[in-house]
């Protein structure tokens, strides 16, 4: 029998598979007559099985007695797989797990009911235990135990269940009972099949829906170091590839690119998945069976480190995602080299736009203006630029237009922060903010630092720039009401930025280390999509570092010690306000790029303020006007709250603010404080109503 019948077959995973699902079934077939006493009475209580049994003449196995089938079978499968060079499931997971024939043909027999519900009635006839239609770790000892065993079934059995390709659906049961079935992403990957999302937990892309290297949007030198890794993973000399940097950053993309170069797909793994020791085991042999890069998508705080046992079952790399925080540590993770995939540069973000938004996209923009104005991730801005089509094609538009992007671009970020801050609207322009001229200078210098953040650390000399980042990071302090917030709302605005104020209630928790993690969520996101960020009342989170007396001190001062850092290290616009500057540990006031004082408004500030907030149309005379702005020291809460009090008086009296309505506000202002008004009470006669 030198002519081997499996040379005509297709050379495919899928016949592969069959190839040793037959070999699992002729086995089932040779161990029949210890279950049912003959071969012919098994083949009569259950006639499917005759079906088999034609298939296996046709292939050559008519005459042989079972050892010379069994033996003549993995000869003609060894030569058929010798035959063919592309990638065969099967034959990886032997050679990367050290597996052999009868180890594969048993995990075979152990899925037989998942290609044919036929057996299940054989399994539970053959075990005698009613309703258990799968077989038993007892059933596959005996099917595959002779004389000269010496452990080997136990060892392959337990070598399966190490690897995870076997898992006992009734672990509470006793060893022997076990019933043993393969996990449904392994038994899919045997068959050959790759789907986009093996399991819950993880994503595979196979070589073609990579992109190349030279399709990247990187730095050049980034580029190279990419171009190098295939060599370096390929020799051994390195084990495992680190990408670090912002989410929707292309970090994926990049390991994607190399997985490519080195004839892989990619399997990305949840971080969930990663910290779940049965799933971590089954990554090995998927991504074995997958013939992909695994790569390990984490997302850790600052201080947090993840252990990554070693991946049995698969013999190449591994590939790890990271932030700017968090470390790693374990075998899988031995001999690994970091790249660090920085935030586009404007060179960069305008590749991305003109990729996202096509040729006419950018022809109905100013490529130059909104690759400055949007300083965002690769990833990032790839969604904005789909959404801004998107809104154009709502409004029955092929041309998109600046207004379709910002709009794109506010949407994102609402998706995204909405639930860990909130939006606050920013209209208006430094006119309308009333303060003293070197509060006014210092907002303007303000405003120059966030425009020229990013060209800034390009300007400054070597000592400099290597070390510093492009974020910037203002505190206003100042009583309440003196127009801290609405500083911000104005900058926000003529920087043409959507701001969002941090709530405290979403971030600060009571349990040990779960404040900075959300503190970093909200940080993170808002350096990811260019927001101004807003934190009123930071002396809440800010407070001085104090001596450690009780545990609760030596943990407030960790959350203290951690804001400091993430302060310094942000890379986005931070406004900080405080009515108690005092309370602020004097580190956070060190680490700010501009502090600006905001003071209670003198006469002349407080009359620019009543003349910003009243109606055009009002009839309160410059004299009364006068007295009130010199004589009425409120701040500019209390004068927003006297013309809106005012203008409802007026709106129940003919429609027009008279000096009385003005005068019944101011005094309200004042009762609600607890003070005595000091407006002369003639202002308060019929005449000066009129």
């Amino acid at each position: 029998m030198s002519h081997n019948p499996f040379v005509a077959l297709p050379p495919t995973p899928a016949q592969h598979f069959r190839l040793y699902l037959f070999a699992a079934v002729r086995h089932l077939l040779d161990q029949l007559p210890l279950a049912f006493g003959s071969r012919e009475s098994a083949l009569e209580s259950f006639p499917f099985l005759k079906g088999y049994e034609g298939e296996f003449a046709g292939l050559g196995l008519k005459g042989l007695n079972p050892e010379q089938a069994s033996a003549w079978w993995q000869d003609a499968l060894d030569a058929w797989e010798d035959a063919i060079p592309g990638h065969l499931p099967l034959r990886a997971l032997r050679r990367a797990a050290g597996l052999d024939h009868p180890a594969l043909t048993m995990l075979l027999t152990a899925g037989l009911i998942e290609e044919d519900a036929r057996f299940g009635p054989v399994f539970e006839a053959a075990q005698a235990t009613p309703g258990q239609r799968r077989p038993t770790t007892a059933l596959l000892n005996a099917w595959w135990r002779d004389d000269s065993d010496g452990g080997r079934v136990r060892a392959r059995l337990r070598r399966l269940q190490e690897l995870r390709l076997l898992q006992a659906v009734n672990p509470e049961s006793p060893r022997l009972e076990w019933a043993l079935q393969p996990p449904g992403p392994v038994w899919d990957a045997l068959r050959g099949e790759a789907h986009e999302s093996p399991a819950p937990w993880a994503t595979h892309r196979p070589p073609e829906a990579l992109r190349e290297l030279d399709q990247l949007i990187v730095p050049d030198a980034l580029r190279q170091a990419l171009g190098r890794l295939p060599a370096l993973l390929g020799s051994g000399e390195a084990r495992a590839i680190v990408v670090r940097g912002p989410r929707r950053n292309g970090r994926r993309t990049a390991l994607g690119a190399v997985a490519r170069r080195l004839g892989r797909g990619l399997l990305e793994v949840q971080g969930t998945a990663v910290a779940d020791t049965e799933r971590w085991k089954l990554v090995g042999p998927l991504a074995t069976l997958l013939n992909a890069l695994p790569v390990a998508v984490l997302d850790l705080a600052p201080g947090e480190t993840a252990q990554l046992p070693s991946l049995q079952g698969f013999d190449g790399p591994l590939g790890l995602v990271l932030g700017r925080h968090g470390g790693f540590a374990g075998p899988a993770v031995e001999r690994a080299l970091t790249l660090t995939l920085e935030m586009p540069d404007a060179h960069l973000r305008g590749r991305h736009w003109r990729e996202g938004l096509g040729e006419a996209g950018v022809a109905a923009v100013d490529l130059d203006v909104i690759r400055e104005r949007f300083r965002m991730t690769g990833g990032h801005l790839r969604r904005a630029a789909g959404l801004a089509r998107a809104h154009a094609a709502l409004e029955g538009r092929t041309a998109i237009t600046p207004a379709d992007v910002r709009r794109a671009c506010r949407a994102l970020n609402r998706q995204a922060l909405d639930t860990l801050a909130a939006w606050v609207p920013a209209t208006g322009h430094w006119g309308q903010l009333s303060v003293a001229s070197e509060t006014a200078r210092e907002l303007e210098t303000l405003e120059s630092r966030c425009r020229h953040r990013e060209r800034l650390q390009q300007f400054v000399g070597e000592a400099l720039g290597p070390h510093g980042n492009q974020g910037v990071r203002a505190l206003f302090c100042g009583p309440s009401g003196t127009g801290k917030s609405m500083a911000a709302r104005l900058l926000a605005a003529a920087l043409q930025m959507d701001l969002y104020r941090l709530d405290l209630s979403a971030v600060v928790n009571k349990y040990i280390g779960e404040t900075e993690k959300s503190l970093n969520q909200v940080f993170t996101l808002a350096e990811e999509l260019d927001v101004i960020l807003l934190l009123d009342e930071g002396d809440a989170l800010m407070t001085q570092r104090t001596a450690v007396q009780t545990s609760n001190d030596r943990y407030a001062n960790l959350e203290t010690n951690y804001l400091l850092q993430r302060v310094e290290s942000y890379d986005g616009i931070l406004i900080v306000t405080t009515n108690a500057p005092d309370s602020i540990d004097g580190a956070f006031r060190r680490r700010m790029d501009v502090v600006v004082d905001f003071e209670l408004p003198g006469a002349q500030e407080r009359w620019a303020i009543w003349q910003s907030h009243l109606p055009p149309a009002h009839a309160v005379g410059g004299e009364l006007l006068q007295e009130v702005a010199a004589r009425c020291t409120l701040i500019g809460a209390q004068i927003r709250n006297a013309v809106l009090h005012a203008s409802l008086l007026a709106l129940e009296d003919g429609g027009v603010i008279r000096p009385g309505h003005l005068d019944e506000a101011v005094r309200r202002e004042y009762r609600k404080a607890g003070g005595v008004c000091p407006l002369r009470r003639e202002s308060t006669s019929p005449a000066a109503r009129r």
